[in-house]
């Protein structure tokens, strides 16, 4: 099987908000909570929580790269990696999401091949960037 990587979903936006409060709401559980996931993350590299995917169930995750309040990756099931770029901007603050890992060839764990899966999940995360913007604008 070759590697058919599939481009990353990425949005950058620009939030009315300070730096740190937004690296609180993506950093923390309580603020992860708050617009993705219930979840038991802990900014802490080498940290393995889950987030609870509802029907999905429980999905594994672990934290492989904590810098704040720039930064912060995590390993999300098996393929996935989701990271976080924060850049401040006169108090305002440029935020990415990047999720990254998906590959034509491969399946989640759930048996849904990734090409569809990336589609949903990119139309899922234009909404959940919306949603954090409501969140730490507030």
């Amino acid at each position: 099987m070759t590697n058919e990587t599939l481009q990353d979903i990425r949005y950058t936006e620009i939030y009315n908000a300070p730096i740190d409060k937004v690296w609180a709401a993506v950093a923390t559980s309580e603020g992860l909570s708050a617009w993705f996931m219930p979840n038991d993350m802990e900014p802490v590299e080498g940290h393995e929580f889950h987030l609870n995917a509802g029907q999905f169930g429980m999905s594994p995750c672990k934290v492989t790269l904590v810098d704040p309040p720039n930064r912060l990756s995590f390993n999300w099931g098996k393929d996935w990696t989701l990271t976080f770029e924060l850049k401040e901007l006169e108090g305002k603050t440029e935020f990415t999401l990047i999720h990254g890992g998906w590959d034509a060839n491969k399946v989640t764990e759930f048996g849904a091949p990734h090409t569809p899966i990336r589609e949903n999940m990119n139309q899922g995360w234009a909404g959940l960037v919306k949603k954090l913007q409501g969140y730490v604008e507030a």
